[in-house]
Formats: C-alpha cells, sequence, structure tokens
C-alpha cells in the first residue's frame, strides 16, 4: 500500500533524525584530539568545584555501591591499599608496597602507612583493614562478595601488617584491592551506624563527607585529618547529578559547574569550539550493551530461576535479537562515530588484549535473525520491555535499537528510568532487558566474574553457565600471561555463545571543564580524579 512504510523505512527516518542536524560536526573521535588524561598548571588554595554527574550515585557505601559515578565521588573521600596511574599500572595508595605472595599463591601479605586518619578522627591500622575486607567479603548484598569470595581469612599480624589466607591462588587479588575492596572504612563509623553508614561514611580521603541531598548534591569538605593535607587545594567539591549532557554543557558555559563528566560526543563536538573550556579524554576499560534476564526470578544471590521473558526461554530468541544490531550504525547514529564497537567484556585496553585471540562482532543479519524466531516457534512480533537510564543519549540509543529489532520480529517498548531506580528494578529481577554498563577494570576478572558466575554479586541477569563458571575459576587461579590469555579468550567466547549480556559498544572517557581548573585526571578506569585540582593561579 502507497502509505505503509516498511520496518526498513523506518530505521532509514530514523537515523535520519536523529543525524539531523549535526552534518556540520566532526564525527571522528580522531579529530577530537590526542587523549589528554591530566594538567598539572600551577593552582592557587581555596574554592569550591562543582562538579557534574550524569546520574545521581547509588549507596555511598564501598561494600554496597555498584555505579561509576560513585566511584568518581569514593575517589575523593576513600582512598584504597592500592590506586592506578596513568599507564594503568598498580600503585601503593593506603599500603607502603605492592603485596608479597607465597610460592604457592595462597597467602598474601601486605604493610599500610601508618600515618592515616579516618575522617572521623580515628586511627587506620591493620585491623581497620581486616574489618572492611570481612565486611565486603560477608556482608549481605555486597557488590564485592563474588570477587572476595576467595578470601579464606585476613589477620593484623602486626599493627600495620596484614595477612590475607586464599582459598586457592586468586591472581586479581590487587587489582581488586586497587578498587572499591580496597578501601578502607572506619571500623567507629561502621559500628555507630551500621546499616546507615551510607549516611555517615568515613574513610581516608583528601575531602571528607559534608552532606547529601538525594538527586541534588553530594558535598564533601577538605579533611584536615588527610595525611596530605597541605598539599590539597580546594575547600569543597560539590557533585551534582546532572542527566541531560547538553543541560551539563549549558552550565559549564555560565559558570555553574566547573567539570562535566562523561559527556556525550554530540555536547564535546559542541564544547571543542569554546575557548574557556578544555576536554579531557581516555579510553575505556569498560563496556555497554542490552542485560538479558535468563533467570534473575528472585533478586541478586538468589539461585536462577523461570522468569515471564521469551529471552529465557530459548538462546535462539536472544540471537535473534543481537543479529538484529548494526554496531557500526549505533556507533555512527548515536555516538558520532566517536565510541567503538564492542562484542565482548575485554578492551583494547587491557594488558591481556593482545595476547587473546582476535574477536570480530558478529554482523547484523535480519533474514537469519527471523529463521531464529521461526525455528524457536514463537509468534512476532516477540513484545519485550527495555529498561533504561532516562537521559537524552541513552534515548536515542534505545530508539535506534527498537528500530533495528522491529526489522527482525521484536516489538521493542522502551522504558526510561532514574538510574537508581532502574538498578534495583533490574537487582530485583523487574525487567526483560535493560541497558547495562560497566566502567571497566585493570584485570580481565572484574569485567566478568562478579556479573556472569552463577549466582555472582551483580548477576543480575539470573545467568548460570557451568562452562562459564569453570572458566572463570581457571582464570583467577592461572598466572602465566599466554595461558591466562588463551582462557580469557575461551571465556569470550562462551559468553557470547549464550548471547545474554550483549556488548555494543566502547565508550571514550570525555570530560569537560573550565579552562582556568587544573590538577583533574581522567583515567582508564573513568574516574575524574580531583584530589589535586584547584583555580589556576
Amino acid at each position: 500500500m502507497p502509505l505503509r512504510r516498511t520496518a526498513l523505512a523506518a530505521t532509514a527516518a530514523l537515523v535520519m533524525t536523529l543525524t539531523a542536524g549535526c552534518g556540520s560536526l566532526r564525527t571522528s573521535a580522531t579529530q577530537v584530539g590526542a587523549e589528554r588524561m591530566t594538567d598539572d598548571r600551577p593552582v592557587r588554595d581555596g574554592g569550591t568545584l562543582t562538579v557534574a554527574l550524569n546520574a545521581d550515585p547509588d549507596k555511598l557505601d564501598p561494600t554496597l555501591a555498584q555505579t561509576l559515578v560513585g566511584r568518581t565521588v569514593f575517589a575523593a573521600m576513600c582512598e584504597k591499599l592500592y590506586d592506578v596511574d596513568q599507564q594503568g599500572k598498580i600503585i601503593p595508595q593506603l599500603a607502603t608496597a605492592l603485596p608479597k605472595t607465597s610460592s604457592d599463591g595462597r597467602t598474601v601479605t601486605f604493610s599500610v602507612r601508618p600515618d592515616l586518619t579516618f575522617s572521623d578522627g580515628t586511627h587506620l591500622d591493620a585491623a581497620a583493614v581486616v574489618t572492611s575486607l570481612l565486611r565486603d567479603r560477608d556482608l549481605a548484598g555486597s557488590a564485592r562478595a563474588t570477587e572476595l569470595s576467595p578470601l579464606k581469612s585476613a589477620e593484623a599480624t602486626g599493627r600495620y601488617t596484614v595477612r590475607l589466607t586464599l582459598k586457592q591462588p586468586y591472581v586479581p587479588l590487587t587489582a581488586v584491592l586497587a578498587d572499591r575492596s580496597g578501601m578502607v572504612m572506619s571500623p567507629t563509623a561502621l559500628k555507630k551506624y551500621g546499616k546507615n553508614f551510607t549516611n555517615h561514611p568515613s574513610c581516608v580521603g583528601a575531602f571528607k563527607y559534608a552532606e547529601r541531598v538525594g538527586g541534588d548534591r553530594i558535598v564533601l569538605d577538605k579533611d584536615p585529618h588527610y595525611y596530605d593535607a597541605k598539599k590539597i587545594h580546594l575547600d569543597r567539591v560539590v557533585y551534582k547529578p546532572i542527566p541531560d549532557g547538553t543541560v551539563r554543557l549549558a552550565n559549564l558555559r555560565s559558570g555553574d559547574i566547573q567539570v562535566g563528566d562523561q559527556m556525550t560526543p554530540v555536547d564535546v563536538q559542541s564544547a571543542l569550539t569554546e575557548p574557556k573550556l578544555q576536554l579531557f579524554n581516555s579510553p575505556s576499560l569498560g563496556y555497554q550493551g542490552i542485560g538479558l534476564n535468563v533467570g534473575n526470578a528472585k533478586g541478586l544471590g538468589q539461585p536462577p530461576g523461570p522468569v515471564d521473558s521469551p529471552f529465557q526461554r530459548d538462546v535462539r530468541i536472544r540471537e535473534a535479537f543481537e543479529l538484529s544490531l548494526d554496531r557500526q550504525l549505533i556507533n555512527k547514529v548515536v555516538f558520532q562515530g566517536m565510541y567503538e564497537p564492542a562484542c565482548g567484556p575485554i578492551a583494547p585496553a587491557s594488558a591481556i588484549a593482545p595476547g587473546m585471540p582476535a574477536t570480530k562482532c558478529p554482523g547484523r543479519d535480519v533474514t537469519r535473525a527471523r529463521a531464529l524466531l521461526k525455528a524457536a516457534g514463537v509468534h512476532t512480533p516477540v513484545h519485550v520491555e527495555m529498561k533504561m537510564a532516562n537521559d537524552p543519549q541513552t534515548n536515542r540509543f534505545g530508539q535506534v535499537v527498537q528500530a533495528m529489532a522491529k526489522e527482525a520480529g521484536f516489538d521493542v517498548s522502551l522504558r526510561p528510568m532514574e538510574y537508581a531506580s532502574m538498578l534495583a528494578d533490574t537487582d530485583d529481577g523487574h525487567y526483560d532487558a535493560f541497558t547495562s554498563g560497566w566502567s571497566g577494570r585493570l584485570d580481565p576478572d572484574g569485567n566478568i566474574a562478579s556479573f556472569l558466575q552463577t549466582r555472582a554479586a551483580m548477576n543480575a541477569y539470573g545467568f548460570s553457565d557451568k562452562t562459564v563458571d569453570h572458566l572463570i575459576e581457571r582464570g583467577r587461579t592461572e598466572s602465566d600471561p599466554k595461558r591466562r590469555a588463551a582462557i580469557y579468550g575461551q571465556l569470550t567466547k562462551a559468553v557470547a555463545d549464550q548471547h545474554t549480556l550483549i556488548y555494543v559498544y566502547r565508550q571514550k572517557n570525555y570530560v569537560v571543564a573550565a579552562e582556568n581548573v587544573s590538577g583533574i585526571s581522567v583515567y582508564g578506569d573513568g574516574l575524574v580524579r580531583i584530589t589535586h585540582a584547584g583555580y589556576v593561579r
């Protein structure tokens, strides 16, 4: 009929709509400029720095937290036993040196600095480290439980020395202690506030928690107890959730904020024309994609069970959904070609990536997708709901996915939500599909185990596969780099064959700041580090 448009035509029209008005923008990431991770111009003391985040962080409790925006806040107030530097190498932070491991790989020892004081004025010692590690491992609902599951025991063998006994050799341990599992919390505050620690967090950091107004701001003040307080220039840091990148950019232009985190490609291109703004960028260790519910019937940590979602019924339905997607076109249309298509959990920037077998992302194949749905015996269209964060860039992504999937026989309804609410729903299993992403970790285990191991701490998909579980355990215990790379190559393929977590693209970390701000660092882990930031003299 003359007035009826095909689904292909509808997708083409959507692409034209989303790219309209962008013809004058530069659409190649190489035109943005070379990677720029830090700025070391001299700064003056004093002032307040306001940082705009693209979402409101979840709980300010290192044991329970899951979000990248939360990690950015933690970077200012909760230092870790270890950190990563600009080159992606692990370096001591609260610890005095890298840990020592016994010949059998089951005993790990390290020391912590003797000059550390928590923001509540109490002293950090080895016993405090043990308290935090065991809380991370054992607390109900801990997001750190999977990454610390090999920990058999932890004990203070001296005032500042710690010994960890492992159930098995655990290669990722040092990398784990360079993230939230390595944040040491005040035992006094933990005892005083219990589950309410999230509203009274106390760690060792350049800044200390002052207040939080949900959905509006998180305020940190310079901590006089910090061991290096004389080198901290700012008096206060304010984090404001502003999900819309265009609004973040407008606030940067007006001077209401000084740093915009996770800026979208469109807004980055616009910011490049502003002489009073500067751009920081780095490659990402993480991924972004779509998670499918294949067994999350009762919430995180529970055994997989039946769910009312077509994606659980047959792997061919999941494969058909993935085959409906064109990663290259998504990158071009939604992200101005400034990200990278992805189809696995391990980024090219990861140290293990060069030793792994090359992975080629599957191309779009609507004909095969329709054949798979027919073979699975389902009636089309297959109705599914996709939950996603409520921001313009994610909305554009959802619209393109919706249009592409329609051509393959899926009727995708989009449900934008406030980010923390979406996480709560997906953790509880109340979804068919959702936009699932991760900021990435240095060790590949940190991108896989907590999400895809059976009953893992952040396995919101209800995924369970014996082959995947076995390969995860092998990867954790294998120290030889070549054999380990081979294992993760097998693991990547095993995960891909299940089509449960569909990796779609890999971001670059784009941060825009006022030109008169210096001392910011943006590394591959995606965090905006402002510890030594300030206003240019």
